[in-house]
């Protein structure tokens, strides 16, 4: 379903919108038990995120592929009192599953908080319209409400991404809007407490740098939940052509004729380089200092395929997709480079059915020097 703004094609709809004829039929199937101010149930809300048909036949598409217990312990979780943490290295869907999971719950997904090392306690509390402040001093109508605080006054689903890229003194104006469900207002005497149906998804890794540790004090008023890399080479196919399925659509990219093959190649090198092992087991390997996400693999992907469009016959082949995976592994230019390397002579230069991704992969490399990544 294409989403329009001002008229005009988006480029990325929000899940509420991009989603909207799986909600409505996931609601009208749809007869358990529903928290208050939920617009399904956490049945409906676990078949969503994970898929299913309904019994009028409808077909509601995976949106995380993995573990169900996971989605089953998010789920339940927005149902109690505890906030939800979704941890996990980078590209393991923390975002894309905080969004899902309030369009589900809320039906809207747009009350988000993006983590910063810039991100102001006014950006999580409340600010200030100062225009009015100034000429009428503290009011009601001179307050800019934060989208945590606009969550807790409608009983929504706020969200926060990248919790741990927030200043620690920052994090921690959560802590009482969390344990006592009110946030304080004291310039005006008042405060805002939070109606049934509100709550807070977090998302979080601890990979990255510039990460500032939650403390113990905040993480207690989380139930965490770790969101895991994909446990099979066929489950990280299937979501990276899931999700390069859609990101093409919305990009007006034409389907990769025979793209699979160049998926699974994609994958495999990540997984082999992130394991620091071959598939088989047989030949340990050096791993390079990115971390080879599922979510960077989805980016190699969909540039192929442009690449292809644009500037080949519209087939996705080894030269499509062998630079970017190159840039994808070389984050460190001397160190990465001669992991790279090796991992071309060692593995895939003597790998069956792979010679030409080893020609395009020398290629790419011996461009490299005079490209824009040099």
């Amino acid at each position: 379903m294409s989403a329009e703004a001002n008229g005009k094609a988006v480029l990325r709809a929000h899940a509420e919108d991009a989603f909207a004829d799986e909600l409505k039929a996931l609601a009208a199937a749809d007869d358990r038990p529903r928290p208050e101010r939920w617009q399904l149930s956490p049945w409906a809300v676990a078949t969503y995120l994970l898929g299913g048909t309904l019994p009028d036949g409808t077909v509601i598409t995976p949106k995380y592929v993995g573990p169900r217990r996971i989605v089953e312990v998010a789920v339940t979780t927005l149902a109690t009192d505890r906030a939800l943490l979704l941890l996990g290295v980078p590209g393991t869907a923390k975002t894309w599953v905080s969004e899902h999971l309030a369009a589900a719950v809320s039906g809207d997904s747009t009350l988000l908080v993006q983590g910063t090392a810039g991100t102001s306690e006014e950006a999580v509390r409340y600010g200030w319209n100062y225009a009015q402040l100034l000429a009428k001093g503290p009011s009601h109508e001179a307050m800019v409400p934060s989208p945590v605080m606009r969550a807790m006054s409608d009983g929504m689903i706020a969200r926060v991404e990248e919790l741990t890229r927030i200043p620690a003194d920052v994090q921690d104006t959560l802590i009482t809007i969390l344990s006592e469900k009110t946030l304080p207002v004291p310039e005006l005497a008042d405060e805002v407490q939070a109606v049934s149906g509100f709550n807070l998804i977090a998302t979080a890794n601890d990979r990255d740098k510039g990460v500032n540790e939650l403390s113990s004090a905040l993480r207690r008023r989380f139930n965490t939940v770790v969101l895991p890399l994909p446990a099979t080479a066929e489950a990280e196919v299937e979501i990276v052509s899931r999700r390069v399925d859609q990101l093409g659509r919305s990009l007006r990219l034409p389907p990769a004729p025979d793209g699979i093959d160049e998926i699974r190649r994609v994958v495999t090198v990540f997984r082999e380089l992130r394991n620091g092992a071959t598939s088989d087991g047989r030949t340990k390997l050096k791993s390079p200092s990115g971390t080879l996400s599922t979510a960077e693999a989805i980016s190699v992907v969909t540039n192929g395929i442009a690449l292809a469009t644009h500037f080949g016959d519209g087939v996705l082949r080894a030269a499509d997709v062998a630079a970017g995976i190159q840039g994808a592994v070389i984050r460190d230019p001397a160190a990465d480079a001669v992991v790279w390397q090796e991992y071309l002579e060692t593995v895939v230069r003597e790998r069956d059915g792979w010679k030409d991704f080893y020609r395009a992969a020398r290629e790419a490399a011996s461009d490299r020097p005079h490209g824009v990544g040099a």
